[in-house]
C-alpha cells in the first residue's frame, strides 16, 4: 500500500530553550504532517496564580503558531495542569500551611483549568491536558485530592463536550476500568478521554471505552499489531517527545511516529486503520486543524 495521507503525533512537547522548530522540522522531514502540542509546565516553578497560568499557556500557543507559520504543519494545542507539577505543589503547600495550604492548592488547580478553558472557548486550544494523577507512590491525602480534582475536571469536560488527555499511573489492570467508571459517573463520553502514554494493548476489553494514545517505542508495534483489530474505535500514536537538551530524544525522538506508521503499513495494516489513527479520530477528538 502506498500511503500519502496525514501522520499525527498525539503527544509532543516543545521548549523555547530546546530544539523547538528543529525538532518539529525533524518530525516533518520523516513524513509527519500534524502535531498535538501539549503544554509542559516549568516543573521547578509552576504558576501559582490565574494570570501565571494564562501567561504560561500563551507561550505554548505562541510556539504552536510559530510552527504552523514556519513549517506549515498542522498543530492542535492541549493546555492543562500537569499532575506531577501539582502533586508536588500540593504536598509542599500542605506541609507548610496545613489546611490553608490545601485550599490554596485546590484553588490554584482550578485556576489552571479555568485559564485553559478560556483559551479553549476562544478556539485557540483544542483539548485540556495533560491532567490526571501521580504515577509514583504518594500519600493517601494527595491521591484522594488528585482523584477529587480529576473527577471535577471530567465533569467540566462533560459539560463542555471537550476532550481530556490523561496522565496517570502505569500498567495496572485496574487503571482503565477505574477511569472509565469515574468518567461515566461525571457524564463524560469515554471516547473523549484519551490515555496518554498508553500501553500498546488496545483491545476494547482492556481500554474500557477510552481512547488509547500508544507510546510507540521499542516492542510496542508487535502488541499493537496483535490487538488493533479488537479496538472499538481505534488508537492514536505518540512519542511524548520532551524537547529537553539534557535528555536528547526523550521520551521518544520526533521521527518515531512517522517511522512506526510506515512499519504498520509494511506489516499490512489496513489503510482505513491508518487514516483513522491520523485523521478521523483526531478530527473527532480535537476538531479539524
Amino acid at each position: 500500500m502506498v500511503y500519502d495521507g496525514p501522520v499525527l503525533d498525539n503527544h509532543f512537547h516543545l521548549n523555547l530553550n530546546g530544539r523547538y522548530i528543529e525538532a518539529a522540522r525533524d518530525f516533518q522531514r520523516a513524513g509527519g504532517t500534524d502535531l498535538v502540542l501539549v503544554h509542559c509546565p516549568d516543573f521547578a516553578s509552576p504558576p501559582e496564580t490565574l494570570e501565571g497560568h494564562r501567561s504560561a499557556y500563551q507561550t505554548t500557543l505562541d510556539m504552536a503558531q510559530n510552527v504552523r507559520s514556519t513549517l506549515s504543519l498542522g498543530v492542535r494545542v492541549v493546555l492543562g495542569p500537569h499532575p506531577a507539577a501539582f502533586a508536588h505543589q500540593f504536598q509542599r503547600w500542605m506541609d507548610e500551611e496545613g489546611e490553608e495550604g490545601e485550599e490554596r492548592a485546590i484553588t490554584n488547580y482550578r485556576h489552571s483549568i479555568d485559564a485553559a478553558l478560556e483559551f479553549y472557548r476562544e478556539g485557540q486550544a483544542h483539548a485540556i491536558g495533560e491532567v490526571g494523577r501521580p504515577h509514583w507512590p504518594v500519600s493517601d491525602k494527595i491521591w484522594d485530592l488528585s482523584n477529587m480534582l480529576l473527577d471535577e475536571t471530567m465533569h467540566l469536560a462533560a459539560q463542555e463536550g471537550l476532550t481530556l488527555q490523561l496522565h496517570v499511573e502505569g500498567e495496572s489492570d485496574e487503571t482503565y476500568s477505574d477511569l472509565s467508571k469515574r468518567a461515566l459517573k461525571q457524564g463524560m463520553e469515554l471516547k473523549k478521554l484519551v490515555r496518554h502514554y498508553s500501553p500498546p494493548d488496545v483491545r476494547s476489553s482492556h481500554t474500557h471505552g477510552l481512547t488509547p494514545s500508544v507510546l510507540i517505542g521499542k516492542g510496542a508495534l508487535e502488541r499493537l499489531l496483535e490487538t488493533h483489530q479488537s479496538s472499538s474505535h481505534g488508537f492514536l500514536m505518540e512519542t511524548d517527545y520532551m524537547d529537553d537538551l539534557r535528555r536528547p530524544g526523550a521520551v521518544l525522538g520526533p521521527k518515531t511516529v512517522p517511522k512506526r506508521t510506515k512499519q504498520l503499513i509494511e506489516a499490512g495494516v489496513d489503510e482505513e486503520v491508518i487514516w483513522n489513527t491520523h485523521q478521523t479520530l483526531p478530527n473527532y477528538l480535537y476538531g479539524e486543524e
